[in-house]
């Protein structure tokens, strides 16, 4: 198995290099209609940056799909480990159940945890769990009411599941310190700790098969399962968790398929194996000041690596069953999560000389890095092609355009690849476009999707690289307790955080406007999602957008449809009655 698995990561690495080089090639042929300039060069070089991710993702895509077309069970042929438990298997050893909190709702915490220990409860394995609620929260009525919560989830659960609440007056840090302190002061007491965030659910199913996962197989150090959204009335929310349930299952079956025992950990909906992870995933304060120094923010990736040097296997479960997470109501909340990713993961410039990690993990680490550093080399590929005139003199013609939009069409594929190959998929199977709503909703759905993520991915671009503008300069985001329930984003918010996009977009069309109006039409993708970015975070944060959208059924998840049991109960605004959940956000403004 091992010499199967470094030869699918020879060939997988030998594809993305050859499209690598494909791609630049032609972005070479296309700029070099009367020889590449300067300015040609540092296009070629900008646009390079952002090839590896979109390479990775075409083929992993690719790789996705076939199996789920070809193989009568693709989990089995990524995941083999996954097959050795069994459903009647006696759960064995000890497993603590982590609930990691900072200042979160507890009224919605409280209801996840009544139904998830009740569940538990029922499966008659609670002798062999502990519940642990771990609370960083720094706010004193919010405090208060996680000790209520604790007092009645004891009177309630206690005789049969034991629960225990720890509060730390600081966080030093973050989320991994506060496991950190739970693997101290209780983790030799366990055998395995399952970690959950407060806006997690999964069923007592799919945490009691990972627990048999994890124990049938004493090679495995973490196995994280795929998580999908929870449903939302939040217009953002709903299609962005549409999106990525259309991308993820191809995406990560492909990944899984050369990743092998390389896999990812996303930090919450995973179990881990105590006793390596206490003794080799210590992570390390980085030297030095200022954002990429001290305590390491995006913590899992790193945990990984570190659980693969010591020779146990990270593994993903590529399939979409029991287990759930909450996705940022807002654009606003989404881009706070997305710069603290990013700040996160810049840290990992300084661990990738780490002693001992695999070759797959250190590209990991590198990979993740170039994920955010693709943005500012998209702004600056664009910047280049729009000023270019200011910047130098170009005698003759700039680019051939025929090459130009071919270029274009495979760019544009190879980053839609994992949710083209979903999107046929679904509508393959027979059946399968029921659970969005019935084809041809589900394919209004996929466009509408398309439009959003054409919207969004400027704007993210744009923020990503004014936050690692302000990185090289001292200033950092820090953990920020998010903001969970579906609200309404005002024009003056929207305006507060999104003046630079808005005024990067009329920089750009006034630029085609007066300088070069036969190209306008060029320019279209670039600025006009800029100039849209305020009233596209206005109204994709209004509610009752998505009670539109829930009517006419787009955007839909199998979820909405048939609620499973452990989400039903929970009180989700995405599966209640239209009016209350209305009402209920308007409380909330």
């Amino acid at each position: 198995m091992p010499q199967k698995m470094a030869w699918r990561r020879i060939v997988f690495a030998l594809l993305v290099a050859a499209s690598v080089a494909a791609m630049a090639g032609l972005m070479a042929y296309t700029l070099g209609d009367g020889g590449l300039d300067i300015i040609d060069w540092l296009m070629l070089a900008s646009f390079a940056v952002t090839l590896p991710w979109s390479a990775i993702c075409f083929w992993n895509a690719v790789i996705g799909f076939a199996l789920m077309r070809l193989a009568r069970d693709p989990t089995a042929r990524v995941a083999p480990w996954a097959r050795l438990d069994r459903s009647d298997t006696a759960i064995v050893g000890r497993t603590a159940i982590l609930v990691c909190t900072r200042n979160e709702d507890v009224a919605r915490l409280q209801r996840t945890l009544i139904e998830m220990a009740a569940g538990l409860i029922a499966t008659g394995a609670a002798a062999h769990l502990h519940l642990f609620l771990l609370s960083d929260t720094n706010q004193p009525d919010i405090a208060a009411a996680e000790e209520d919560m604790v007092t009645e989830l004891e009177a309630r659960f206690g005789a049969v599941l034991a629960v225990t609440y720890r509060r730390r007056l600081a966080n030093p840090g973050f989320k991994a310190g506060n496991i950190r302190d739970f693997c101290e002061r209780w983790g030799g007491d366990f055998d395995f700790a399952l970690v959950l965030d407060a806006d997690s659910v999964m069923s007592p199913a799919a945490m009691l098969r990972l627990i048999r996962m994890i124990s049938a197989n004493p090679r495995l150090g973490i196995v994280q399962s795929l998580v999908v959204g929870r449903p939302s009335l939040s217009p953002f929310a709903r299609v962005f968790q549409f999106g990525m349930r259309l991308g993820m299952r191809s995406y990560t079956l492909g990944g899984a398929f050369w990743q092998g025992d390389c896999g990812p950990y996303w930090g919450h909906n995973a179990i881990i194996r105590l006793a390596p992870f206490i003794a080799h995933c210590v992570l390390p304060v980085l030297p030095g000041n200022g954002p990429l120094s001290g305590d390491i923010l995006s913590h899992d990736q790193v945990e990984a690596v570190l659980m693969r040097r010591a020779g146990y296997d990270v593994r993903v479960l590529p399939e979409e069953a029991g287990s759930w997470e909450e996705n940022p109501p807002t654009l606003l909340e989404f881009i706070r999560r997305d710069l603290r990713w990013c700040q996160g993961n810049m840290q990992y410039w300084k661990l990738l000389a780490m002693p001992g990690l695999r070759a797959v993990s250190r590209c990991q680490l590198g990979l993740a890095i170039l994920m955010f550093i693709g943005s500012p080399a998209w702004v600056l590929f664009v910047a280049l092609a729009t000023f270019r005139g200011l910047l130098i003199e170009t005698p003759g013609p700039v680019f051939r355009p025929e090459a130009g939009m071919l270029l274009f069409f495979l760019a544009v594929s190879m980053t839609f690849a994992p949710k083209i190959a979903s999107i046929l998929d679904i509508m393959a199977r027979p059946g399968a476009a029921d659970g969005f709503g019935g084809a041809a909703r589900f394919l209004a759905s996929a466009m509408l999707e398309t439009a959003f993520f054409t919207i969004l991915a400027p704007i993210m671009a744009v923020a990503h690289t004014v936050f690692i503008g302000g990185l090289a300069v001292g200033r950092a985001i820090g953990w920020t307790a998010p903001v969970r329930e579906d609200h309404r984003v005002t024009f003056a918010a929207a305006a507060q955080r999104l003046w630079v996009q808005t005024l990067g977009g009329l920089g750009l069309l006034a630029w085609f406007v007066i300088m070069a109006p036969g190209a306008l039409g060029y320019g279209i993708p670039f600025f006009a999602p800029l100039l849209l970015a305020i009233p596209f975070a206005v109204l994709s944060a209004r509610p009752d957008v998505g009670v539109v959208l829930r009517r006419l059924g787009l955007a839909t998840i199998p979820e909405e449809l048939a609620p499973p049991a452990e989400l039903a109960p929970v009180g989700l605004p995405g599966l209640v009655d239209d009016a209350r959940a209305v009402a209920d956000a308007a409380d909330g403004d």
